[in-house]
């Protein structure tokens, strides 16, 4: 889909969720428990090609002029995972069922966590270049771990079940509207 095709309201959602993502990052959390993840699977699942990858990079990327960047090759490990999220998000918006969100959520910390812990230790100076350096690095990281899994949980849990609520709304109005537009002509 090109981005003359892209729907008024499309672009709404992706300007919204970018400022959702923004603002929560900068807010004080605990660390890990961020909605970036959740939002990149939200946006491969619900908004087309040309705005699902911008939602989350954006996010990051104008939090990060206020937060402060890393090594790019961390940078990159963290990006790059958020961009996996929105591949599964295209991978899962074919299917969306609860335990598929779920579960897409959960494999997106897991890529998380072993992606930007790898890019930490290899090219930092916070632990040896090891399997022992490698082991401790994973190891230390866990407490975020179960951050990063809160976050994105309640995060994903809150994005899909408000738009499903909303969506529901919507369609149900409209139904209304239908109706009353049968018995009145």
């Amino acid at each position: 889909m090109t981005l003359t095709k892209i729907r008024i309201s499309e672009i709404l959602i992706a300007l919204l969720f970018v400022a959702v993502g923004i603002s929560l990052r900068l807010l004080p959390h605990p660390p890990n428990f961020a909605p970036i993840a959740a939002l990149a699977l939200f946006s491969g699942v619900y908004l087309p090609k040309a705005l699902a990858l911008s939602v989350p990079m954006a996010s990051m990327l104008i939090s990060d002029i206020f937060l402060g960047f890393y090594e790019w090759q961390v940078s990159l490990a963290v990006y790059g995972s958020f961009f996996l999220c929105v591949f599964l998000g295209r991978v899962l918006s074919k299917r969306k069922r609860w335990p598929l969100i779920v579960g897409s959520s959960l494999v997106g910390s897991l890529v998380f966590f072993l992606t930007t812990n790898l890019a930490i230790w290899a090219f930092t100076p916070w632990y040896a270049k090891t399997f022992a350096g490698l082991i401790n690095c994973f190891f230390l990281a866990l407490p975020f771990f179960r951050s990063t899994l809160l976050g994105d949980l309640f995060y994903t849990i809150t994005f899909f079940g408000l738009y499903g609520l909303v969506n529901d709304w919507f369609l149900a109005r409209q139904k209304k509207a239908e109706e009353a537009a049968i018995q009145n002509p």
